[in-house]
């Protein structure tokens, strides 16, 4: 899995290549190293042309920034440069070798010093992979290449100690697996089961920015069963966590329980479906485990999109989530069950849900339902799509808002947050029935709207 010629010609011919080679060409030519590292290395020999590159060198952060026009110092005392050029950004990082103290978040100091120490301090062979754009010189000190012929994910040195030493790797090293589609190193598996507890120490902000990037990847399947099989998710997303044994009506889910269910589901994302409704659906029925109850035989979960909704704040909350993305994906779980009673209903609740800024996301979310499902009968989703599509052509959307969400909250004296959200969303629905028409019209309606 050496870097072919073609991938570094494809790579380089690409307008971000062409201006990752100048870089270091700029520090070579001033007497310093310069290598792209990490995952831009590790994509090519995959033979993927990286999106993102990421460079190393001897120079220190001032002498950086004094080759470089436009830069972004912020992090020069973690020995990290972003520099710009034409249009494009990269990462330019001294090497360095983390303090030994460490609270598992971020490093408390870092020392300055050669490429071999750099190496060392990096969590997986396959990510300590340097490669000179100017000579092709590929850089392995820890076999990663090798790694990847055999898609083995494995720390470099001690595993626990490199968990301890930032304990975002227990998620970096998951989702990595699942980009590749590897197996572990049997001392690196161990290592993540026995230090899962630590996954606690990290900010609600590491974490959710971590697990969207396993939600994105193309296998996120395997990275959730992963957080199950090595103990992270008991501490990371316990209502998920519970799902597991969850049993369901086994006519109607031949897949299993709720766990199996939801994995079913994560492994049916296409490229159509956003962040928003990939978090909906995975979180769409930890409503389950709380409802469970049995009626003449029958399993049921009376209610559970509404307690998943609840529970679904409780996690995105504890996760940072922005809110504005957070009461969105709460109000999909919500009424993910919604479907049922759409046959027969008239004009003006179509006006309510097919007008719905969110009505799409509800839509892939069902989708992504019935195909977790085993099972799979996607008769009411291709019958609500043609209802769908038929009232739109009847009844056009209207154009944009009449009012701006400063202007709301001008108006009404408030400040940015969820009842702006509403109060917008309230005119847009009354722009659908046509009861406001006008600019004017809307100021009164805002005005007179209760908050």
């Amino acid at each position: 899995m050496a870097l072919s010629q073609e991938i570094i010609d494809r790579t380089l011919g690409s307008s971000q290549g062409a201006q990752g080679y100048r870089v270091c060409e700029i520090l070579l030519d001033a007497g310093f190293e310069a290598n792209w590292v990490g995952g831009c290395v590790r994509d090519m020999a995959r033979g993927i042309i990286p999106e993102d590159i990421d460079i190393a060198t001897d120079a220190k952060p001032k002498d950086i920034v004094d080759l470089f026009d436009k830069f972004d110092d912020t992090a020069a005392a973690l020995g990290a440069v972003v520099v710009s050029l034409e249009g494009h950004t990269f990462e330019v990082t001294t090497y360095r070798k983390d303090h030994e103290l460490s609270d598992g978040r971020f490093p408390e100091s870092v020392e300055f010093t050669d490429q071999t120490s750099d190496a060392s301090r990096r969590d997986i062979t396959i990510n300590a992979l340097y490669w000179n754009p100017i000579s092709s010189k590929l850089i392995d000190p820890y076999d990663g290449e090798k790694d990847l012929n055999e898609k083995l994910i494995r720390f470099i040195g001690d595993p626990e100690q490199r968990i301890v030493h930032d304990a975002l790797r227990l998620l970096r090293v998951i989702r990595f697996r699942a980009l590749i589609s590897g197996q572990y190193h049997p001392e690196t598996f161990k290592a993540l089961h026995n230090k899962a507890q630590l996954v606690s120490i990290l900010s609600g902000t590491r974490r959710y920015a971590e697990l969207e990037k396993m939600l994105l990847g193309p296998h996120p399947e395997i990275a959730f069963e992963d957080l199950w099989e090595t103990d992270v998710i008991e501490t990371l997303l316990p209502e998920l966590h519970a799902c597991k044994g969850v049993a369901q009506p086994s006519i109607s889910h031949k897949e299993g329980d709720v766990w199996t269910h939801i994995l079913q589901v994560v492994a049916s994302f296409t490229e159509d479906h956003g962040p928003d409704v990939r978090w909906a659906a995975l979180l769409h029925d930890i409503g389950k485990p709380v409802t469970f109850s049995i009626d003449k035989e029958r399993i049921k979960f009376n209610e559970h999109a509404t307690e998943g909704g609840k529970l679904a704040k409780v996690v995105l909350d504890r996760l940072q989530f922005p809110s504005a993305r957070r009461d969105k994906i709460c109000w999909i779980i919500k009424h993910h069950m919604m479907m049922s009673t759409f046959a027969g209903i008239d004009d003006t609740r179509k006006h309510h849900w097919y007008y719905h800024p969110w009505f799409i996301e509800l839509l892939q979310v069902f989708w992504l339902d019935i195909a977790g499902t085993t099972p799979s009968n996607f008769d009411l989703y291709e019958s609500i799509i043609k209802d769908y599509n038929a009232f739109l052509d009847a009844n056009p959307r209207p154009q944009k808002l009449l009012l701006s969400g400063d202007e709301v909250m001008q108006i009404l004296g408030i400040e940015q947050g969820e009842k702006v959200g509403s109060s917008l969303r309230a005119l847009f629905e009354e722009q659908n029935k046509k009861t406001v028409t006008t600019k004017k019209e809307a100021l009164e309606f805002i005005k007179n709207l209760q908050v």
